[in-house]
């Protein structure tokens, strides 16, 4: 018997498979409204109430690296990655339960520290902290977090609500978070080298890196963007469809439109890019438009309106139409700045298990 490697389908092709498998269980439960396939799982309590729930790894080595992330940090992101899940259904968060495992050559104050990031955070979202598990762990630290939020049954949006004519917009400014990790990767691979050639390097890795304050900001501390859903609660918007940039622009464009049956057309001269991200790009020679597109983990909202709700956001400092839902036929297209055509389908985004490529 010859086995597949997960590779060869890659992490949304396994979560495909797995969630065939699991139907069965989904179909026993009637007020389940949401199970795999969006950012949360959606259950009704009552006619009018649902309740959201949401969970999350964060890995060494995967996720983070303690040679680039400060403790505190590690915690915050831990929380709010998970809100910004909860954000993303157009719901408010209640309570989390953190799971973590460790080496048993951790200290205390290393754990402490950790999680006062969490509960710092978990404060400013008003968020309990009630409850997980901790265990060790033989190789790196692992970070397990659950998030439960609720919302009004009539205000939740899913990925599946776009239709064409919709507008679709983006909160905050993309690509910090892809051009911070590239920074912080650059410096880390200097200390690596110091370290190697037995020559003395400064091991505050963040001392000299002012100037990139913004787009390590986005990466090692991005902010959930609960402050959208409260406008829109205020305003009485409830979007047609909605997902958090995690994957990047072009990938979760790509979630809504599958789940939508729909196409898409985007603009690139829309796309609001954090002005920090081309000045690194530039010194990458890399296109900042490619840490939007495909560099992931912003946590931005990404979502759609109808057209004619469009003066409801349009005077918010931190909303930017960048294109309109198409038909499913016609694809889902960028616009580049000389006029041309680009299949979105080709940029793709973060993947885990991606088949990396020959030679």
């Amino acid at each position: 018997m010859s086995f597949k490697p997960i590779s060869d389908i890659g992490e949304f092709g396994l979560i495909e498979r797995i969630s065939s498998i699991v139907a069965p269980t989904c179909e026993t439960k009637p007020r389940l409204l949401e199970g795999i396939g969006d950012d949360c799982a959606v259950y009704e309590l009552s006619s009018s109430t649902v309740q959201v729930a949401t969970t999350d790894l964060l890995l060494e080595q995967v996720h983070f690296d303690l040679l680039t992330t400060p403790l505190q940090h590690l915690g915050s992101k831990a929380i709010s990655v998970n809100v910004s899940d909860i954000c993303a259904m157009n719901a408010k968060p209640s309570y989390a339960l953190v799971s973590i495992a460790l080496p048993s050559k951790a200290s205390v104050e290393f754990v402490e520290t950790v999680y006062s990031g969490m509960s710092e955070t978990a404060t400013r979202y008003n968020t309990a902290l009630a409850g997980g598990d901790t265990s060790a762990s033989s190789g790196g630290i692992v970070i397990s977090v659950m998030v439960a939020g609720e919302a009004e049954k009539e205000r939740i949006s899913y990925r599946k609500g776009a239709e064409p004519g919709n507008l679709i917009c983006v909160t905050g400014s993309l690509g910090g978070a892809a051009a911070g990790l590239k920074v912080l990767m650059r410096e880390k691979n200097i200390m690596l080298e110091h370290i190697k050639h037995g020559e003395k390097y400064d091991k505050d890795v963040m001392s000299n890196l002012e100037e990139y304050n913004d787009a390590i900001r986005q990466q090692l501390l991005p902010s959930a963007r609960i402050d959208i859903v409260e406008f829109f609660h205020r305003h009485d918007i409830t979007p047609t469809s909605m997902i958090d940039i995690s994957d990047g622009l072009a990938s979760d464009l790509a979630h809504i439109c599958k789940r939508s049956g729909v196409g898409a057309h985007i603009e690139e001269g829309r796309i609001p890019i954090l002005s920090q991200a081309r000045h690194i790009a530039d010194e990458f020679q890399d296109d900042a438009v490619n840490y939007a597109l495909s560099g992931g983990e912003d946590y931005e909202l990404l979502f759609t309106l109808k057209e004619e709700h469009f003066s409801a956001i349009a005077s918010h400092p931190d909303i930017t139409v960048i294109g309109k839902i198409t038909p499913a036929e016609k694809g889902l297209l960028l616009s580049d700045i000389y006029g041309m055509n680009i299949d979105l389908k080709t940029i793709g985004g973060f993947n885990h298990f991606r088949k990396k490529a020959q030679g």
